[in-house]
């Protein structure tokens, strides 16, 4: 029986620069954000969400880009398992757009977050209990450290926000990294200093933060950018 990730040390793992590292590093920053979003409300909730946004979606892109081309090339199901996970993604991105859309006041907003912090967590063990188990009993220490190195620079240039429309696969998602991942930092900005500022102020910052969403909404319905998408996790357009 494979052992989880979540039960073997760094050197078990293929050594700091190997990609299951990084991948059981994130989870456990992710499972502490977690932990800190449990009981909060307003401006400190936005401001944890934030964090948690700016973790999952560069992890989620780098994965979607990276390891799971791979693991398709080098298992027999490979194309059933990353599905499956591609799915909790999507779920994720859906669960999160929603989110955005509700004031932080919104008594709406709680069953979003409790079922985003199951799909979160579900998704983590999947990928901790079988994918990336997996994926370990098929390639050496040195193609670990080399997927470990792809999926860092990927994850350091991926959006950080949820876009339900564009592919969860190459080459959508490819295409999709440069232009959005821009909007979004500049976005992470604007939100952040909105959580922070006054009312006065405030209003402003929302005012930029709205047209850079409505932006990001425009590129990501480009059809080039659903392209190698998988039906069962596209998004309906209207």
């Amino acid at each position: 029986m494979m052992r989880s990730i979540a039960d073997q040390d760094a050197n078990e793992l293929g050594g700091r620069w190997s990609v299951l590292v990084r991948q059981k590093s994130d989870h456990l920053t992710l499972d502490a954000l977690l932990e800190e979003l449990k009981g909060t409300t307003g401006a400190e909730q936005g401001q944890v969400l934030l964090k948690i946004y700016r973790l999952v979606f560069p992890h989620a892109f780098a994965e979607e880009s990276v390891l799971w081309p791979l693991m398709r090339q080098v298992l027999p199901d490979g194309q059933k398992l990353t599905l499956e996970v591609e799915r909790e993604h999507q779920e994720v991105n859906e669960l999160v757009t929603a989110l955005e859309g509700m004031p932080l006041d919104d008594l709406a907003r709680e069953p979003l977050l409790v079922r985003l912090a199951e799909v979160l967590r579900e998704d983590v063990r999947d990928e901790e209990d079988e994918l990336l188990p997996r994926l370990q009993a098929q390639l050496s220490w040195n193609q670990l450290r080399g997927a470990g190195l792809a999926w860092e620079v990927v994850r350091r240039t991926a959006p950080t926000r949820a876009h339900p429309v564009v592919a969860r696969r190459p080459p959508g998602n490819v295409i999709a990294a440069l232009p959005l991942s821009v909007i979004d930092r500049v976005r992470d900005l604007v939100d952040g200093a909105v959580l922070r500022n006054s009312k006065q102020t405030g209003f402003w910052l929302r005012r930029l933060s709205s047209a850079l969403t409505g932006l990001s909404h425009q590129v990501e319905r480009l059809h080039i950018m659903r392209q190698g998408e998988d039906p069962s996790t596209a998004l309906a357009l209207h």
